[in-house]
């Protein structure tokens, strides 16, 4: 069962790796509120990630439910994302890159970070499919244990956490070293693909491209 929960792990860090724009966000958090901000932001991601796989492993994911509203939770999603790329630029065109606000402050958004993260994340149910076929793929592991399926998810879990905890770490170092224009720079690059990207989830999502 320890090879199931490692896998999982395995997987957890494959699926998160890829620099996306929840990865763009995370990285932009840290660099704006401090680690713990963006660190929150993808502990909601990894957490959004084993919601959608305790579904896939208690055998909801057979319903249909979510992929019939897909389209709708794509729209939604997307449009956040745009959204919080237009923030982004909104910082960079008033000439501050969202000032570093202090300790106490950047601790009372820990809440929003990790929930916009998590409802980002919940926004694309395609993930679904992705958690049913890794929990098929375990075959004869997973007759044998119901618990299997289980493990597989805390894994991924874990292994998703253990990368936004790498990525946010990264970032952190990497903004003591960072001057503000640069990091006024950053805003508009990092504002400019999460717009551009969230546009084009919600036009695609519109079009019902698959």
């Amino acid at each position: 069962m320890l090879e199931v929960f490692l896998k999982g792990i395995g997987v957890g860090v494959a699926v998160a790796a890829p620099v996306g724009p929840i990865g763009l966000l995370c990285i932009k958090r840290t660099l704006a509120r401090g680690w713990a901000t963006g660190f929150s932001t993808g502990l909601g991601v990894a957490s959004a990630d084993a919601t959608y796989g305790l579904m896939v492993a208690a055998g909801f994911a057979l319903s249909g439910v979510l992929v019939a509203y897909a389209g709708a939770m794509q729209i939604g999603g997307g449009l956040m994302i745009a959204a919080l790329g237009a923030m982004s630029l909104r910082s960079f065109w008033r000439g501050h890159s969202g000032d570093r606000p202090a300790e106490t402050a950047a601790r009372r958004g820990l809440g929003g970070a990790f929930l916009s993260g998590y409802l980002l994340t919940l926004s694309n149910p395609m993930t679904i499919l992705a958690f049913a076929a890794l929990v098929a793929g375990l075959g004869a592991s997973a007759a044998s244990s119901p618990a299997a399926p289980y493990l597989l998810v805390g894994g991924v879990f874990a292994g998703s956490a253990l990368w936004w905890l790498i990525l946010a770490t990264a970032a952190m170092l990497a903004r003591n070293r960072l001057t503000d224009t640069l990091t006024r720079w950053l805003d508009l690059v990092s504002g400019s693909v999460l717009a551009v990207w969230g546009l084009w989830i919600t036009f695609r999502a519109i079009a019902g491209a698959p």
